[in-house]
């Protein structure tokens, strides 16, 4: 998968960069094993080339304007390079910091590409709507649709408090919020984070029946720590409430910033996740500089009474993930990811992923 970038700066504040990707798998996988391929469109599964970024932007210390295509981060649409390509989007935005620790931002998502994150062919670029996971019949209503939002955070390395919201036309509207106290007490170092995200349907698609499709919300907190003797861990739990809509909404454009989820799955073998809960537990080490290692649990609760198995039709009442991970970052830029995690969910077969992603910037 060759990927490259070019970047032309300029002393007005002016830049441009392109990004181009490939892939091909030179034809030598066996399409009767490739049940879980997130390189190829999930029809075609051929091979590739697509211009991820081509953007101008203008920047000082305390504005950015971008317009074109660019693989940005928000924590409910996000880049997400964790499935070989990272997602891209056509947008606009601007972003200000004149107030001190404050940043306040606007923009507007208009189409997506990410294979593993879009609901259509991930290959090509896509409307916001399309790339949505809702059926192809409430696609066809809201015509396109893109995606409008507006952030405001105040960061002091102290206190921490975002709050984004995410209109998507005729679909459905994201409220994301949090907050983190960050400090020391002793020889550790902490966080403390509450987490608050609402999904609701709105305009066409809220129109389209009676009975409300997209209308839940995720409660999260987070207790996260390091020690200076090189140990970390993380918690955190989760508590979905018992609206409709999760199988419309969640992971679509590559957001995943729940506090409370596997290391590579995440709820996607779980069955319907109304009133389910989930409880994280990690444990890591620094072994050296740049070199780390560690395990994490995680558990859910079900209800049988929303959640059943496609393999025997019985209710489920948990899921539980064990994962360990290996990462390196070194400072001529070679980086390493290796994560195996092994999934055992109630009433279906086991499940076990082993993912390698490396590489060198220069």
């Amino acid at each position: 998968m060759p990927k490259l970038s070019l970047l032309a700066d300029s002393d007005s504040g002016f830049s441009l960069k392109i990004t181009g990707a490939a892939a091909t798998d030179f034809g030598l996988n066996d399409p009767d094993y490739e049940s879980r391929n997130f390189v190829f469109d999930t029809t075609a599964r051929a091979s590739f080339a697509i211009l991820q970024e081509a953007y101008v932007q203008y920047t000082d210390n305390k504005q950015k304007a971008l317009i074109g295509r660019e693989e940005l981060t928000t924590p409910m649409i996000d880049a997400d390079d964790w499935y070989m390509l990272s997602n891209s989007f056509e947008l606009a935005y601007y972003r200000n910091n004149t107030l001190n620790n404050t940043m306040v931002m606007a923009g507007y998502f208009h189409k997506m590409a990410g294979v593993w994150d879009s609901g259509a062919n991930g290959t090509e670029f896509h409307s916001m709507s399309d790339a949505s996971f809702v059926s192809n019949t409430d696609k066809a209503n809201v015509d396109n649709g893109g995606v409008t939002f507006a952030a405001v955070q105040y960061n002091n390395n102290r206190h921490n408090l975002q709050v984004w919201e995410y209109y998507a036309t005729d679909l459905y509207n994201m409220l994301f919020a949090q907050y983190d106290f960050k400090s020391k007490l002793g020889s550790i170092s902490y966080d403390l984070g509450a987490q608050f995200i609402n999904w609701k349907e709105v305009g066409k698609y809220a129109g389209a029946s009676p009975v409300k499709r997209i209308d839940y919300s995720l409660l999260s907190a987070r207790f996260d720590g390091a020690f200076d003797n090189g140990i970390d861990f993380a918690t955190g739990i989760s508590k979905y409430t018992n609206g409709q809509g999760q199988g419309d909404t969640l992971g679509a454009w590559g957001g995943y910033p729940y506090f409370a989820n596997g290391m590579i799955f995440h709820f996607f073998e779980a069955g319907t996740l109304q009133n389910a809960a989930s409880y994280k537990a990690q444990l890591g080490y620094n072994i050296l500089d740049g070199l780390w290692i560690g395990g994490r649990f995680t558990h859910w609760d079900l209800d049988p009474s929303y959640s059943i198995s496609s393999s025997t039709g019985k209710g489920q009442e948990y899921m539980e993930m064990y994962g360990v991970r290996l990462r390196y970052a070194g400072v001529t830029g070679t980086y390493f990811t290796g994560t195996y995690e092994f999934v055992d969910l109630d009433q279906q077969p086991d499940i076990s992923s082993l993912r390698l992603i490396g590489g060198i910037k220069f």
